[in-house]
């Protein structure tokens, strides 16, 4: 194993790059219910409510990395088409992935897999201005890709203002939050290791 390999392979706590399969499937099953459980975190607002979905995303893809993480949240979005109560608000069906609220769906693996590569490359707990970075651009691209999808149902600026605007706020916050417990995670781990 090289030092790159090394390196990525230890780029988080759960360290599931070198787990078993059945160690890796566990944590996609996991990681699917946390997913489901952020969606229930929720300020309705119009057309797109406010969660903690990009937040339970980001932390995903910096915990998984970014094949892992993708393939959970991909299952996850999986299970909310088949009709599973696990999209915002409990909600399912596929009439989700056609309506306002597909592009920000359909954005989440993106995001997810964004925020995995950045952590694999040394942007996460260690260094938590970079995981902040990481999770930041995880959301903007959630923003960028689902205003873009809702720009094309209701315009342009009607997007920005109900798609994007209200969310930049909240997405600085729960990505300084998700750097805030990847350090406090990185450090409660280094530190036992040490003793």
């Amino acid at each position: 194993m090289n030092s790159t390999t090394a390196t990525r392979s230890s780029f988080s706590p759960l360290q599931l790059a070198d787990r078993s399969l059945t160690w890796q499937v566990a944590a996609v099953v996991l990681g699917t219910l946390f997913l489901a459980l952020s969606s229930y975190v929720e300020v309705p607002m119009v057309p797109v409510p406010m969660t903690m979905q990009t937040f339970a995303v980001a932390m995903v893809g910096a915990l998984y990395g970014w094949r892992l993480g993708g393939i959970t949240i991909v299952t996850w979005l999986l299970e909310g088409a088949l009709g599973l109560p696990v999209l915002a608000g409990g909600a399912g069906g596929a009439a989700h992935f056609a309506g306002p609220t597909a592009g920000y769906l359909f954005a989440f693996p993106i995001a997810g897999a964004i925020v995995g590569w950045l952590a694999e490359r040394g942007w996460n707990g260690k260094k938590p201005v970079l995981a902040f970075v990481a999770a930041l651009a995880g959301n903007l691209a959630c923003l960028l890709l689902g205003g873009a999808w809702l720009a094309a149902m209701i315009g342009l600026e009607q997007a920005f203002i109900h798609g994007v605007a209200p969310f930049l706020v909240g997405a600085a916050l729960k990505s300084a939050l998700g750097a805030a417990i990847l350090f406090a995670w990185h450090r409660g781990t280094t530190g036992k290791s040490q003793h």
